[in-house]
């Protein structure tokens, strides 16, 4: 562990070094570490730095305000990059389609944002002539992992600068940093939360939130939509149109995924629907706390999963269940670019050329259930009800049944002739 007594040490030859870049790309968020990071970068590695902020179609940010700060504190050129639509149609339709989920209901949606925005970001500073990408990553978490992988994946001469991993700051002494220099940050002593924000979910850490033996005053940060203990009283019922796997309608109304996510989160948001508490493994060895807003995310995942296990067979299901999990871990642990997810990618493609059909969720204090399904590949069912219409012959089930539990019935046999 390093202390104010040790130094860090580059060992990476892509870590960039002091004096040898030119022009440092930014990833900024307006947040506390970027905010102080934008300052600390052009003392410390005198060089010119831009901000390159990514529109994910952020549930809570002001962009234009995180622009405005960004050029009053040094940055050359603040760069606002609207990606919705592909964040949308290129990595979270794949995730839907592997019902995207990390050790319960966490839909991974800083994981997926991670990897456009280390692929744009590497477009991005080729664009500008930039010879190096900042991040503001500490040494703790996944994302340095995945941003830099990513990056290197896609540009393997890209120098990558990781300042909270080097200047030996804590929390409170980047906010004492902040004070200094005079830079608004959204995190204080009596606020030591911070968000990741995307349209596919918020991702909230600090403070409390970190610590499993105390209860998270969710009460104090989760403000963007309504708690479910003051969602309304009365229920309301919702229509997911769904083709080969995708969300393509809602209530009626057609729309590009994008639209539709940001959408349904004003919708479900508004009963308290998504909100996740899990304390999960962290890719890098150690436990992790964390508060996340899925309200889009949590109804859509559950739909799709619902209607995919309708139109597919047991065995498929099972597989399915299994390769999910599969891509759940790939996409947390940093390897979205990796050859086995482009094959799982692949076969989520033709598990999901049939899950086309409306499915119908109950939104209600907190909670989405799906209560109706419909679709033209739904597989048979059994009815009280219905006489005929399918082909089940009643008559093959004794036989059936002698036969499926020959084996179980003859261990037992066993067991009672077998004495020790």
């Amino acid at each position: 562990m390093l202390t104010k007594k040790t130094k860090y040490q580059k060992v990476s030859s892509y870590e960039a070094k002091i004096g040898e870049v030119k022009k440092v790309l930014l990833l900024y968020s307006g947040g506390l570490d970027t905010s102080v990071m934008l300052k600390w970068l052009q003392d410390n590695y005198k060089t010119d730095v831009i901000t390159l902020t990514m529109d994910l179609g952020q549930q809570h940010d002001d962009l234009e305000e995180v622009k405005k700060k960004a050029l009053k504190f040094g940055a050359k050129e603040a760069i606002i990059l609207d990606v919705k639509d592909d964040f949308a149609e290129k990595y979270i339709a794949a995730g839907i389609k592997a019902n995207a989920s990390y050790q319960g209901d966490y839909h991974l949606s800083t994981p997926i944002g991670r990897a456009i925005t280390a692929a744009k970001a590497v477009e991005i500073a080729h664009k500008m002539g930039a010879d190096a990408i900042a991040h503001g990553c500490t040494g703790k978490g996944n994302d340095q992992v995945r941003l830099e992988g990513y990056i290197l994946t896609h540009a393997s001469e890209m120098k990558i600068i990781a300042p909270v991993r080097e200047w030996m700051m804590d929390r409170n002494e980047e906010i004492k940093y902040a004070q200094k220099y005079g830079i608004p940050v959204p995190a204080t002593k009596d606020f030591p939360y911070s968000v990741d924000d995307n349209m596919w979910g918020m991702t909230w850490e600090g403070g409390e939130i970190e610590e499993p033996h105390l209860i998270a005053p969710i009460e104090k940060f989760l403000t963007t939509y309504t708690l479910a203990k003051n969602a309304p009283d009365k229920e309301e019922f919702i229509k997911l149109n769904f083709n080969k796997g995708i969300p393509v309608r809602l209530n009626g109304e057609k729309s590009k995924l994008a639209s539709l996510i940001i959408k349904l989160n004003k919708m479900a948001g508004k009963h308290g629907v998504g909100v996740v508490h899990m304390f999960e493994d962290r890719l890098v060895g150690v436990k992790n706390g964390g508060v996340y807003e899925l309200p889009a995310a949590h109804v859509i995942i559950k739909a799709h999963k619902r209607l995919e296990q309708y139109v597919g067979t047991r065995m498929l299901n099972e597989l399915k269940e299994q390769m999910d999990s599969k891509w759940a871990y790939l996409c947390y642990g940093a390897l979205c670019f990796d050859p086995a997810m482009k094959s799982i990618n692949a076969f989520n493609d033709f598990v999901n050329e049939k899950v086309t059909g409306e499915v119908t969720v109950k939104l209600y204090k907190g909670k989405a259930t799906v209560v109706a399904m419909k679709s033209p590949y739904g597989l048979d069912h059994t009815s009280f009800n219905r006489v005929g219409g399918y082909s089940f012959n009643v008559n093959a089930s004794a036989g059936f049944i002698e036969i499926y539990s020959l084996q179980m019935r003859l261990a037992n046999q066993v067991n009672t002739k077998v004495s020790i």
